[in-house]
């Protein structure tokens, strides 16, 4: 994800006198950027230790059951360190997929001489152990064809090494016992499972199984899974995620109009698939409806007219209406009013 801090002049027509700013290099604090990496390589190695235990005793990665660890076990680790070991497949695929993601518009930025941050990494004790990563974009962005090439960037280096991951992991996976119960968290999964699903095709090893749900994921497949649903997120047509970036580069007048739509369609979404969708759509609607103004020259065209048809392709493949299955608002709703 990517983040333009200063917005640019408002101008109508292209003039370069006009766009000659001065804006002071700030300095980058490495140190912070090493300290926020470290720790979010801790904490993923913690969960990451959580789900090859589970993988390994034929439990799903994130049972949830009473006699199952705890979400984020560090008591645990810290009882046995050797056990951080267990933890490597996962931190490092999903890391490897993060910074990928990050690098694409950090390198992307460096090319057009756009001033930006390295990646900032969130450790956080959740059930992928990170709330992700981020750069921060400091200096004006020149052209739309500049904005459009560092947005597209970060999620098609994610795309392709999570689509890298996931063709390798899906066969470390291994079929559920037919007297197995599925874990109290269920995944709901993009389309490119499905298809990576079929074309392996893996049902005819795992068992004859037909069904993603009745599998036990490796936790590499579960990096995968993370990667392809942040790709998702940041292709989202609207506001400044990467997909809003995209949009505003190639029909300025049309992003604040985009940007409501997809605000209008999380809504009824988080009601009847995911509530998580509520909170984006405010989210969108707090930060989304303004975009900082790049000038009109050069317009998108060409090859990048087909690459934006490929972001398309992108989130049409990664996005899972349900990411988590039975997590609808309207289900934890009745859930809280019948205290179950």
């Amino acid at each position: 994800m990517s983040e333009i801090i200063p917005p640019t002049p408002s101008t109508d027509e292209y003039s370069p006198p006009l766009q000659v700013l001065y804006v002071p290099k700030p300095n980058q604090r490495y140190w912070l950027h090493a300290l926020l990496f470290l720790a979010t390589i801790f904490t993923t190695l913690v969960i990451g230790a959580r789900m090859e235990f589970n993988f390994l005793h034929d439990q799903s990665v994130f049972s949830l059951s009473d006699d199952s660890l705890p979400m984020f076990p560090v008591s645990w680790v810290f009882t046995q360190p050797s056990r951080l070991l267990l933890g490597i497949p996962f931190c490092s695929t999903l890391m490897l997929i993060l910074l990928a993601h990050e690098m694409g518009h950090y390198l992307c930025c460096r090319y057009y001489g756009v001033n930006a941050t390295l990646p900032f990494f969130i450790p956080a004790p959740t059930l992928i152990g990170t709330l992700g990563a981020f750069i921060r974009i400091r200096s004006p962005i020149r052209s739309r064809t500049a904005l459009f090439d560092i947005g597209i960037a970060g999620p098609i280096a994610g795309f392709v090494v999570a689509t890298t991951v996931l063709v390798f992991a899906m066969p470390l996976s291994k079929a559920m016992p037919g007297a197995a119960t599925r874990s109290d968290l269920q995944l709901g999964f993009p389309l490119i499972f499905h298809l990576v699903w079929m074309v392996l095709p893996l049902a005819d090893i795992h068992g004859g199984s037909s069904l993603l749900q009745d599998m036990y994921f490796h936790p590499t497949a579960i990096a995968a899974w993370v990667g392809m649903f942040a790709t998702a997120l940041n292709l989202l047509p609207g506001g400044q995620l990467d997909g809003g970036h995209m949009v505003f580069s190639m029909a300025p007048r049309a992003h604040k109009h985009v940007s409501r739509l997809t605000i209008l369609a999380l809504i009824p979404m988080a009601l009847y698939l995911w509530a998580g969708w509520l909170i984006w759509a405010i989210l969108l609607r707090i930060t989304g409806m303004r975009h900082p103004t790049v000038v009109d020259w050069p317009q998108v065209t060409g090859v990048r007219r087909w690459l934006a048809v490929f972001a398309l392709l992108t989130l049409v493949l990664t996005f899972a209406p349900a990411p988590f299955a039975n997590s609808s608002l309207l289900e934890v709703i009745r859930e809280l009013r019948y205290g179950q």
